[in-house]
């Protein structure tokens, strides 16, 4: 099965030694900071220790007592020191025993049936440009027969003018695709036809038919250029799709035209080949889904009920039926529908603001298909930052999004591999080894993923690997993702990433006690440290620069168990594409999130507690510009008062190593807030807040209805009405 193996591939084989050559300094260096960790570490520990001693047998308790919880931090901050390393240990030993199927062994899909592939697209009020640039990278997949689906989660009857606007363009954007794709393919077709016709009839001439597929490369080359025309070339996502998935295609088809003419001979087998990926290249079928239309599906506000809403519809037909002012969707007999939806043997879900490389489906499926991997329920490739402007929010925002690519690639190396929601290829028949049943509002309802969270992809990781399956991350990048474009939109992403982990945990815990094995000690390890690492980080780094514990805690080896790590974060920055001098401004950004990380923590522990899904709150747009609520920006400034007087206090007290720590960190912070936030912008906000929540005020003294906007979370909402006729016409 498709479980890295990492570590076992180098011992005796002069293949693998040729093949490690390129890695050894990144490994060699691995090895000595590990080392140089664990030295510092037991150093450390044993002066802390003996001072420890010492204080215990004073009878020092409540010193005692502080220099343990000291201790317990710092060795939770080096759980997640040892992981970073360990993970880029396995990361760089998985790329240099990465063998790339061989072009002609993908391929051999078009010569067999290929297995239905439906590549799933979620949206909720996203731009239409982003969406369209998401849709057209799923379509020019390279793989036969697929479909892609846009699943709109929008209120499907808004009362705003530009929320029906927008609305009315994403209903229409699958049909406009659908005509250009269309018009491509036809060609294309006709020659598969026409060439099958003449191998029947008349027999065949190689030289005929290799210029003929010449041409029709250079003629798809041509096409492919021509789509850069319908794609926004000044946005991030717009720049990406042209360089990293249009330029290349059409490249690829043009020197695979020049290839065919240069060719002397080719066997019937390669010939019926290429006419069959040529008449398959632009050959997809679109549709369009929402699921709130029908009474009788799931409502629930986030993104896995809406995946999971046209899971339940594969392989199905089905009838719309009007009951009074509303709509339903029943199962279909015998004789026509309203809907079906093939089934599937795969799918994709990609997000709206994420593109995938054209190879990606093929590649994938083909590592589902390899014999032994018949368990295998999750192959991906965890997504990569879509470039930004260097020195943004957003370019140092998606360095860290960067990093986390390098360390799940590690963490398949020690089989704990996480499901990351942006882009996956699953089989269909893991999730329905793992679905449930409800019912919601009086109606039956299916759950493939679950939706308790808000980081529904990891509680499905661990439904999938309680039922024995496996999850991978393939090792090439071949999927990206946008990144927040300023600090309101970014809190709201690891907000959401935050939430979570602690109420899975200890579902993961459960599954560890039933399965008893020394073998599960390291995946145990790395799983239940990303489950609760940014509760752990978060809450230490904040305890250790806000409290002193005293003197008697300072150890010249401590800062010595820190400095390892940074040195291979920051050559890992360098590695992929940043600089050095980023590993400052990834540090201010982390700092800058710690009481975002911690909302979200707490957000955890109230919802283990009251054991209720809780809404995940929206915030409006201020200047074309997310705003951030008042409580975090007076957290950013409170944490930063608070840190200025405890140096200065650490000062007055010559506690003179907690002064420089404290201080050290206060100026990162300080310039996070200056560079990341602004005044300006932290000014318009706390206004906007003060008279959003006047306006809420005033509306519920006045006003029968519930407002437009809510005061508890700041979520838009929207009235629902039902459907008209002239609204399921134009859905159709």
């Amino acid at each position: 099965m498709t479980r890295d193996i990492g570590f076992t591939a180098a011992a005796g084989d002069s293949g693998s030694e040729l093949a490690l050559k390129p890695y050894r300094r990144d490994i060699c260096a691995t090895y000595v900071m590990l080392t140089l960790t664990t030295a510092a570490l037991v150093l450390a520990f044993r002066q802390l220790g003996g001072s420890l001693v010492h204080e215990l047998a004073a009878h020092q308790w409540s010193i005692a007592i502080g220099q343990l919880a000291f201790m317990l931090v710092v060795a939770l901050l080096l759980w997640g020191n040892f992981v970073y390393q360990l993970t880029r240990l396995g990361h760089v030993y998985r790329c240099a025993t990465h063998r790339p199927a061989l072009r002609e062994d993908l391929e051999r899909t078009y010569d067999d049936h290929a297995q239905p592939l439906a590549i799933l697209v979620p949206s909720y009020k996203e731009e239409i440009g982003v969406v369209r640039c998401a849709l057209l990278s799923a379509a020019l997949q390279e793989y036969p027969g697929r479909r892609v689906a846009l699943l709109i989660d929008d209120p499907p009857h808004p009362q705003h003018a530009g929320s029906i606007a927008a609305l009315r363009a994403l209903r229409e954007l699958p049909h406009q695709l659908q005509a250009l794709f269309d018009a491509a393919t036809t060609d294309f077709v006709e020659a598969e036809h026409a060439y099958h016709s003449r191998r029947s009839r008349t027999g065949l001439i190689e030289r005929q038919e290799l210029d003929t597929l010449a041409h029709l490369y250079r003629q798809a080359s041509y096409r492919v250029n021509q789509w850069r025309s319908v794609v926004n070339g000044r946005t991030a996502a717009g720049r990406l799709l042209m360089v990293r998935v249009l330029s290349p295609l059409a490249e690829s088809h043009r020197l695979r035209s020049q290839q065919l003419a240069s060719m002397t001979g080719c066997d019937l087998q390669r010939l019926a080949r290429e006419y069959r990926r040529l008449a398959t290249l632009f050959s997809v079928r679109f549709t369009l889904f929402e699921r709130k239309r029908y009474e009788n599906m799931s409502h629930e506000p986030n993104k896995a009920m809406n995946l999971n809403s046209y899971l339940a519809l594969l392989g199905g037909r089905f009838n719309e039926i009007q009951r009074g002012a509303k709509w339903f969707l029943a199962r279909a007999g015998e004789g026509p529908t309203s809907l079906t939806v093939p089934a599937a043997e795969f799918v994709i879900t990609l997000d709206a603001d994420s593109i995938l490389m054209p190879g990606y489906a093929l590649r994938l499926v083909h590592e589902m298909r390899l014999p032994g991997n018949e368990r295998l329920a999750v192959v991906q490739t965890p997504y990569s930052s879509i470039p930004a402007a260097r020195g943004s929010l957003e370019y140092v925002a998606g360095a860290t999004t960067d990093i986390q690519y390098l360390i799940h690639q590690g963490f398949t190396a020690f089989g704990a591999t996480f499901w990351v929601g942006a882009n996956a290829l699953l089989r269909v028949a893991a999730l329905n080894d793992i679905r449930t049943h409800d019912r919601e509002r009086g109606y039956p309802i299916t759950r493939y993923i679950q939706d308790r969270t808000l980081i529904e992809d990891t509680e499905s990781s661990i439904d999938l690997i309680e039922r024995g399956w496996i999850l991978h991350n393939y090792p090439e990048r071949l999927a990206y993702s946008a990144t927040p474009p300023d600090f309101g939109a970014l809190l709201i992403q690891r907000r959401r990433w935050a939430n979570g982990g602690l109420v899975i945990l200890p579902k993961f815990i459960r599954h560890l006690l039933r399965e008893l094995r020394w073998t599960k000690l390291t995946e145990a390890y790395f799983r239940c440290h990303y489950l609760a690492s940014i509760a752990v980080v978060n809450l230490g780094l904040l305890l250790t620069v806000s409290f002193p514990f005293g003197d008697r805690v300072n150890s010249a080896w401590l800062p010595a168990t820190a400095l390892p790590y940074f040195v291979l974060y920051g050559r890992d920055l360098v590695r992929i594409g940043y600089r050095w001098r980023d590993l400052a401004s990834v540090y201010a950004l982390n700092l800058l999130l710690i009481p975002i990380n911690l909302g979200g923590v707490f957000k955890s522990i109230q919802q283990s507690m009251t054991r209720k899904k809780l809404p995940f709150g929206r915030t409006p747009k201020v200047s074309n510009r997310t705003a951030a609520p008042a409580l975090y920006l007076l957290a950013e400034y409170g944490m930063f008062l608070c840190w200025s007087l405890g140096a200065m206090r650490d000062l007055a007290a010559h506690r003179w190593t907690h002064a420089a720590f404290a201080a050290f960190n206060c100026a990162f912070l300080g310039w996070a807030i200056y560079s990341y936030i602004g005044w300006s912008a932290t000014v318009e906000d706390l206004r906007s807040a003060w008279r959003n929540r006047l306006r809420s005020t005033v509306s519920a003294d006045h006003l029968s209805q519930p407002p437009i906007l809510s005061t508890g979370n700041t979520e838009w909402t929207t009235l629902e009405v039902a459907p008209t006729a002239l609204d399921r016409a134009r859905a159709a």
